[in-house]
């Protein structure tokens, strides 16, 4: 039988780990997409969550950039 091997992982985890796998991603996962939003990007940019490594990377590429919503902002005074 053939699996596609992306899938593979989520046979072993059964319907418990994806329930636990979802909740994840609302507790956590919603709250970064309104963050990444306001600070100007795209909520799609969530997707970088999953790669592993790549999350890391972006997250401090991320934090030390320009963000484009205070780009945009009058000066604080």
């Amino acid at each position: 039988m053939f699996m596609h091997p992306h899938l593979f992982p989520f046979i072993f985890m059964g319907p418990i780990g994806l329930g636990v796998l979802l909740i994840g991603f609302l507790i956590f996962g919603l709250p970064v997409m309104e963050i990444i939003h306001k600070a100007g990007y795209s909520r799609v940019w969530i997707l970088i969550w999953f790669v592993p490594l790549v999350n890391l990377i972006f997250l401090w590429i991320f934090a030390f950039s320009r963000w484009p919503s205070r780009a945009a902002a009058p000066p604080a005074e």
